[in-house]
């Protein structure tokens, strides 16, 4: 088999992009991300549906992951590097989320997800801002 030597001891996100480059060399891929992003779709709207139907959506989740990275390889980036830098992103804006609600002397526990969802929104739209003027 093609895929026989991709080893099984690799992390899942190496292991997948892997699987997928060794598919991609046999002709079993998109040619960009763009025709290649529809699946995440696909992928996404089954786990919606293992949801609504109140199943495990375990097995439909890990398609949607392995879809994921497939549209990361074909941009030419690496799903681990792309994963990482979007944790990093996630833990700065919360970090910034959880200060501005501290500075308006309220606290974190006490407020809904909505109200969270007006300081994340803040949060998120000064740092692209901060970006686009640097």
């Amino acid at each position: 088999s093609v895929l026989a030597d991709v080893s099984k001891g690799l992390p899942a996100l190496m292991r997948a992009s892997k699987v997928q480059k060794k598919a991609a060399q046999v002709g079993f891929d998109w040619d960009t991300a763009l025709e290649a992003l529809p699946k995440v779709t696909e992928e996404a709207q089954e786990v919606l549906e293992e949801l609504n139907q109140q199943r495990d959506p375990a097995e439909e989740l890990g398609d949607l992951l392995f879809a994921c990275v497939n549209v990361v390889r074909l941009c030419g980036l690496d799903a681990e590097e792309v994963l990482k830098n979007a944790t990093e992103k996630f833990i700065r804006r919360f970090t910034a989320m959880e200060n501005a609600i501290i500075l308006d002397g309220k606290a974190l526990k006490g407020l809904t997800l909505s109200e969270m969802d007006v300081y994340w929104n803040c949060v998120k739209a000064a740092q692209k801002s901060d970006a686009a003027s640097r």
